[in-house]
């Protein structure tokens, strides 16, 4: 078991055992010492450990398992394996240029709980759908997708400062930068996950799904 999880279930026996005990022994709130002990157990420790509990599924939220435990994510996570470079979720991933235990993270780091207050209350509403409803795919975000997420890894790269696409014209890269111009325009990095169409397309490695 992960060392975060025996910490945060750590945390709850404790405060647990402690409420049971003032519960069974309530006269030992009688002394001063019996008072603190019920502060901490009925205070300090629910908010430690909640806090904890917070910041633990903040950090397993990151990984690539977790984005791809819903039913709807499978073909989102499938795409990740096509054997195409024109596939720029695939290349990203199969090449390991983001970490492949946090791919979808990395990539969208302004997503739902990891996102400004609007994107928090969107990935409330996410939560709702998946246990109230059937969500089919494809997915579509609710606005257009931001160059930064790209930018915090790629900004500063030989290959991305220097590439003569970026550099066709003074003002390509300045737009690119400023998230004026998407880096998924039309004839640029169009082709993300594509998954309407992930039944045409050879996957690698070629365990993971069959190829055509």
């Amino acid at each position: 078991m992960d060392t975060t999880l025996i910490i945060l279930f750590s945390l709850i026996g404790l405060t647990a055992i402690l409420i049971l005990m003032l519960v069974l022994r309530p006269s030992l709130t009688a002394t001063k010492a019996g008072k603190v002990l019920a502060f901490v157990a009925l205070f300090i420790l629910p908010a430690m450990s909640g806090g904890f509990g917070v910041t633990t599924h903040m950090e397993h939220a990151k990984r690539t398992e977790f984005c791809l435990s819903c039913h709807i994510m499978e073909p989102y996570g499938k795409s990740l394996h096509v054997d195409d470079p024109n596939y720029l979720a695939a290349r990203h991933f199969i090449n390991h240029r983001i970490p492949a235990d946090e791919a979808c993270y990395t990539c969208h780091a302004d997503y739902t709980m990891f996102g400004d207050e609007k994107a928090k209350m969107r990935g409330l509403r996410h939560v709702w759908v998946q246990y109230t409803s059937n969500p089919e795919p494809p997915l579509h975000l609710y606005n257009a997708y931001s160059n930064l997420n790209c930018l915090h890894c790629h900004e500063g790269a030989r290959t991305f400062e220097e590439g003569a696409t970026h550099n066709a014209d003074p003002d390509i890269m300045k737009a690119i930068k400023a998230d004026t111009m998407s880096c998924m325009t039309s004839g640029c990095h169009d082709t993300v996950h594509a998954t309407t169409t992930l039944d045409k397309v050879k996957l690698w490695p070629p365990a993971k799904g069959a190829t055509k």
